[in-house]
């Protein structure tokens, strides 16, 4: 017979496996996975989306403006009273008219209007196109900015952990030292003391981290996220992959690369169509029509001709020409030409706009850059100068030639140099990464 299992065994056997189903369930993403979802998800690309399939209607119709046309039409009519026969001459009856037509008309010359509209639709929907890809690159920026920061929150966690298992050691010596009667048990409670004070700066560093992960959460715009996650290879990795290139360099790529340049110079294109397409008014207008009718009449206390008769009988046929010359009509052209002006104006002052704005964004980027590379080697040689500090503190402590308040202090200052290294080293990856961003 099987022996029952006892109760604390059954609870740590279902402790562990509820760790190991946690731990089953944690989503890790990397920094590419995380901007694929973002980008997927976010509405403000799907809008861009929805928008891009506007313009490429719109373009689509412009170059269908070419073909001709073809309705056809059916008309009723009935009269009382007095109606007109066949023969001409009015009589007292009334009168049933039904008639069929389908027409044709086409397009000849307008002054290179549709020629010039759709030139100017392929520039929208070419600057559509620049504005989704600008949209997406704000989101990789977002994206990067925030996974960069749940890094750094990671590493602080790391430092805190750190710190806190290096205070318990020395609680685990000082208790030793107590029991043999060579240190006072006020020093242990100093020790103590300092242990609860890490303790609290790691759940604070734990929170700060499910914090950041929300925020990366969110900007990935996820609807579950309990378990969500990140891996990445060390940030030193990151660094060592680009290179800080010069702000010169990076401007002029920029200027070639950049979405938001694009999307003016297309705007600038679509602006000077739009003006030629103003101007194309001044010019006359040549059409080609072509109609074929028929129709069948009844009149009433009279005999008619058959319905089959009549629509074969009073078939016709029309080709015809016309021409539209604009004379004068109430400055209507002028002011269009005016307004095509001006429009072209402003969107090549938003040309220059955006080149000086991303001049400025560049410059800034670059020159924070520079300041978090100095911070970055600064902080790595006080980390070394604050470890050795520490080491030295800590033997005097083992040896009794200190007191516990000048070991903390030693801890603190290199547990405040490690925060500053790390957040130093993140920001110096986020300066590089926001140049090659600019640059692209």
């Amino acid at each position: 017979m099987m022996k029952p299992i006892n109760n604390k065994y059954l609870l740590l056997i279902l402790l562990l496996v509820g760790i190991s189903f946690s731990a089953g369930a944690q989503q890790q993403f990397t920094l590419q996975e995380c901007i694929d979802i973002a980008l997927k998800n976010n509405r403000d690309v799907r809008q861009q989306q929805l928008t891009r399939q506007q313009r490429e209607i719109a373009y689509s119709q412009a170059r269908a403006d070419l073909l001709p046309n073809l309705n056809a039409s059916v008309g009723q009519s009935f009269v009382f009273g007095r109606s007109i026969g066949l023969d001409n001459v009015y009589q007292n009856t009334n009168s049933a008219q039904t008639s069929f037509g389908i027409s044709s008309n086409i397009t000849l010359f307008d002054g290179l209007k549709m020629k010039h509209n759709i030139d100017a639709r392929k520039a929208d929907l070419s600057a559509s196109d620049a504005d989704l890809e600008k949209i997406e690159d704000d989101i990789v920026m977002s994206v990067s900015t925030a996974f960069l920061q749940v890094l750094l929150t990671k590493e602080l966690l790391q430092i805190a952990v750190d710190q806190l298992e290096v205070t318990n050691a020395n609680i685990t010596r000082s208790n030793e030292l107590v029991k043999n009667g060579k240190l006072a048990q006020g020093e242990l409670f100093e020790i103590e003391a300092q242990a609860a004070k890490e303790e609290l700066n790691r759940v604070q560093a734990e929170s700060n981290l499910k914090i950041a992960l929300l925020d990366l959460a969110q900007i990935m715009e996820m609807e579950r996220f309990a378990h969500f996650d990140i891996s990445a290879p060390p940030v030193e990795t990151l660094i060592n992959e680009s290179q800080l290139l010069s702000s010169n360099s990076v401007y002029e790529s920029a200027l070639l690369n950049r979405p938001e340049i694009r999307g003016a110079k297309y705007r600038i294109v679509s602006g000077e169509k739009e003006l030629s397409m103003a101007k194309s008014q001044y010019f006359p207008s040549l059409s080609f029509g072509a109609q074929m009718g028929t129709g069948y009449y009844r009149m009433s206390e009279i005999e008619n001709a058959s319905f089959a008769s009549q629509v074969r009988n009073n078939m016709s046929n029309s080709l015809g020409f016309s021409l539209s010359i604009p004379i004068f009509n109430r400055f209507q052209i002028r002011n269009s030409v005016k307004n095509a002006e001006i429009a072209l104006e402003s969107v090549k002052l938003n040309l220059d706009k955006t080149k000086l704005q991303l001049r400025k964004s560049i410059e800034q980027a670059y020159y924070n850059a520079l300041g978090a590379q100095s911070r970055w080697k600064a902080a790595q040689k006080s980390e070394i100068a604050s470890r050795e500090a520490y080491r030295f503190a800590q033997q005097k402590y083992d040896n009794g030639r200190t007191t516990p308040y000048e070991l903390f202090q030693a801890k603190s200052n290199l547990t405040q140099v490690l925060g500053e290294q790390a957040q130093a080293k993140y920001e110096y990856a986020f300066r590089l990464k926001i140049l090659e961003l600019l640059k692209d």
